[in-house]
Formats: structure tokens, C-alpha cells, sequence
């Protein structure tokens, strides 16, 4: 607590509100084995250079090169330097939301190109710059098609991120909204029957989500007859961009709203971000999609400007009218993604995702070759998919991580009938040889 300007007055004050009586309780859930009782074990008078060759050594202690095969909606990708490089100057990475926008035409072009990539990769007519991860594009999604509509009933399939379905519900607590869930069958995918008999003339939106938190590629364009025929919209959900790389996007099976996480894009994950949210629509909606939207004009001498062309923020009108009340632009993550499109370019685009694709087919086959595993669901996925394996899979993850390998996302919490069942993701960050070590792990457990 050296650096935080609290005085021991300030401190009680808070404690006393949090009902603790030291600080110490604030960090009673982390083991005591893994806290720290004292200062640093350091020598008096390191210079910086001994310092950091300290910490350094230290830090090694640390499970830094686990082969990980996480994934469920947070991705592990190969970032060119590039990325990093231009993304980290100065000139973008101190800048903040221009609130005289005009005399800012390096931000505002950066947004228009941003948009614009955008709209290429969803397949929609306009995109906005943008909103704060995945789950709230999702939920503002829903908004969107009850304010058009002017409909309160939202359906949402139980094979969406279950962290975006939890957002979606907690926005329609707060506005008496009703959101119903259509389940998924035995093949994974969202019910279709089920989901003719649920949708009718109340229903604002019906949210479908390919690939699909179990990893499946679904068919929404399928479904898109009975969406509209009811009036409804069709909200294209997603978690995993580079997929557009290989499969349709939302705009190509007809979607009217495409809401996704856009973290893949040039962005490594880590605690709790950084993530970007994506929403675009069809022209038709333009007007309804909070945030803001850059457009491309001409000064009065002729020469290319960069104007806000749209900007329902509750900073612009009055609060009961705008489009969206916490619609943070996350305009950094933004950027970072615009360059890592352009340095890719579409074939590049397609080349990273054929890998995604090739190394997941690759480990598919190896863990169907494993007595005692087998996928929970047997249909087409682009980069994760899911397994089945019998009796204990708390112990069977725990002797994967002895073996430095994180397995994957257990299913149990997420999905109660599915308590033997974990979720896989291979990206291109995972090798031949990766994969294999890990599939002999499993094998070895499992036998």
C-alpha cells in the first residue's frame, strides 16, 4: 500500500465498510502457501541492472509456457510486430475521444478505415467504432431490434457464449424486457423446431451465433424464413472473427445485425481483456446503431475529410434519446484491428484461418484415435470443438496441468448436462508437435 495516498484514517473508513478488519482479508481467497508474509527476500542497495536480472529470475518460477488449448470466446493468435509497432505510438496509443472531432482527422480516419474493414469481414452495410467486448455488442444488438420492432420478446439460442446470453438477460432486467433461450439438439446446433415454435409476432430478434460456443458451425441462414416472416430480426452473434476467413458472415445468410468480439484481431488475451466489440447492420438501421459512425466528405477546397456523421451518444442529445448510454468506444483495440486486417489482407485472412481450420481437423482425428475420448458432437467446426471423456475430468485436468498442459474449458458450469465434456481450441499458435504431446497425455490418463 506504499503508493496509494490513503491515510491510515482512510483505510479504516473503508475497511469498516467492507466489514474487514485488515487489509490482509481482502486476500484470504488467494492460498496462503501462494501470498507473500513479508517484504521481498532482497538484497540492500541493488542497482537496477542486478534488480532486474533478479526479477527476471523470479518471474521464471512462473507457468509461463503451459501448451494451452483454451479458447470459448478468448483467443490465442500470432500477432505480426507490425501490429504492435503501429498501434503502439505514441500519436495512437496517448489519444483520447476527439470532443472537437473535426481537427482530429488522423483519429477520425483510422475510425472510417476501421469501419470499413468491418463491414468486409461481417458482410454488412455500415459498422459503427465501437462498443466494449462481445457481450455487450450483443446485448445492444437486442436493443437495437426492439427499438425498431418496438417488440420486449428477445429469443436467444443456448448454443451462444453463455457470457453473452448473461449480459443479454442482465440489460433486459433493467429494461422489464423478456428474453427466452431455444435449446440445441443432439447434434449441438440450435433446434430448429424448437425455434419455429417460439418465434412469433412479439418477438424483437432471434440472436444465433457460427461458430457456435461448442465450435460448431451452424447454418442461421436457415432459420432466416421463419425470422422474418414473423417480423422479427436475425442478430448474428460471434466470438471468433477470423472464422469469416473460411465460413459465411453474417451479412451473406442474412442477417440484419452482426454482433461480435473482435480480441482475435491483432490482440492478445489476458485477464479480462483487452476485447473489442463489433456491431454493424444493414443500411436500413443505420440510425439505431448506437455508438458513433465516421464518414467521408470534402472540405470546401475540395480535399478528403473525415467528419462524425452519426452520433446518438447520450454526450450528444438528450440521455432519454440516444441509442445507447455506455457505448465506450474502445477506439485503441479499434485501431489495432484495422492494422492487423490490412497487414494480413484477404488472402492472408484466409491463409491464418485455413490453419485454424487444418490444426483443429489435425487434432480432432488424433483424440478420436483415444480410447475412452470422444467428441461430444459430430458436425463441421472451424478452430475448437468438444469432447466427451468418462468418469473424474477435475482429475484428469488436474494431471494435465502437472504435465504443463491446459486442456481446455470444462463444460459443467457452463452447460449442467454436459458435465463430462470439455471444450478444445487449436489455433496456429499450436504445433503439430504440441498437439500430439497432448493427445498422448490424454491417452496416458485416460488408459
Amino acid at each position: 500500500m506504499d503508493y496509494v495516498p490513503n491515510t491510515d484514517k482512510d483505510i479504516a473508513s473503508m475497511l469498516r465498510t467492507l466489514g474487514m478488519d485488515s487489509i490482509e482479508e481482502c486476500f484470504e481467497h488467494i492460498p496462503k502457501g501462494l501470498r507473500l508474509d513479508g517484504p521481498l527476500a532482497l538484497e540492500d542497495g541493488l542497482d537496477e541492472l542486478r534488480l532486474v536480472r533478479r526479477m527476471r529470475a523470479m518471474s521464471e518460477r512462473n507457468a509461463d509456457d503451459c501448451s494451452s488449448f483454451l479458447g470459448g470466446g478468448a483467443y490465442r493468435h500470432f500477432i505480426p510486430s507490425v501490429v504492435t509497432h503501429l498501434a503502439g505510438r505514441e500519436e495512437f496509443y496517448t489519444a483520447y475521444t476527439p470532443y472537437q472531432p473535426e481537427i482530429s482527422q488522423g483519429t477520425l480516419q483510422s475510425i472510417y478505415e476501421y469501419q470499413t474493414l468491418m463491414c468486409m469481414l461481417t458482410g454488412m452495410d455500415a459498422s459503427n467504432a465501437s462498443v466494449y467486448d462481445g457481450a455487450t455488442a450483443a446485448a445492444e444488438a437486442t436493443l437495437m431490434a426492439q427499438r425498431v420492432t418496438k417488440r420486449n420478446r428477445v429469443l436467444v439460442s443456448r448454443t451462444v457464449n453463455p457470457e453473452y446470453r448473461a449480459v443479454i438477460k442482465t440489460y433486459a432486467e433493467a429494461g422489464s424486457r423478456e428474453v427466452a433461450e431455444v435449446p440445441f439438439n443432439e447434434r449441438g446446433t440450435t433446434d430448429p423446431g424448437a425455434l419455429s415454435s417460439l418465434v412469433d409476432d412479439g418477438t424483437a430478434c432471434v440472436v444465433l451465433q457460427s461458430p457456435n460456443y461448442f465450435g460448431l458451425i451452424e447454418e442461421p441462414g436457415l432459420y432466416e424464413k421463419a425470422v422474418h416472416g414473423s417480423g422479427a430480426l436475425l442478430v448474428g452473434s460471434f466470438s471468433e472473427p477470423l472464422a469469416f476467413g473460411m465460413i459465411r458472415p453474417p451479412g451473406d445468410y442474412g442477417a440484419d445485425i452482426a454482433a461480435g468480439e473482435g480480441q482475435s484481431l491483432g490482440m492478445g488475451p489476458g485477464y479480462g481483456g483487452p476485447f473489442l466489440g463489433i456491431l454493424g447492420c444493414s443500411s436500413r438501421f443505420v440510425r439505431n446503431l448506437p455508438g458513433r459512425i465516421v464518414g467521408k466528405t470534402v472540405d470546401m477546397e475540395g480535399r478528403t475529410a473525415f467528419v462524425l456523421t452519426l452520433t446518438a451518444r447520450e454526450q450528444h442529445i438528450r440521455r432519454e434519446h440516444s441509442t445507447s448510454n455506455i457505448c465506450t468506444n474502445q477506439g485503441l483495440c479499434a485501431l489495432t484491428a484495422a492494422v492487423y486486417l490490412s497487414a494480413l489482407g484477404a488472402d492472408g485472412l484466409r491463409q491464418v484461418a485455413a490453419l485454424n481450420h487444418d490444426r483443429a481437423e489435425y487434432a480432432r482425428k488424433k483424440i478420436q484415435e483415444i480410447r475412452g475420448a470422444e467428441l461430444a458432437f459430430d458436425g463441421p467446426v472451424f478452430n475448437e470443438f468438444t469432447i466427451r471423456v468418462p468418469g473424474d475430468l477435475h482429475g484428469l485436468y488436474e494431471r494435465c496441468l502437472e504435465e504443463r498442459i491446459i486442456p481446455g474449458i470444462p463444460l459443467e458450469n457452463r452447460y449442467g448436462e454436459l458435465g463430462d465434456c470439455m471444450l478444445v481450441t487449436v489455433t496456429e499458435m499450436n504445433s503439430l508437435e504440441g498437439i500430439d504431446t497432448f493427445c498422448g497425455v490424454l491417452g496416458k490418463i485416460l488408459s
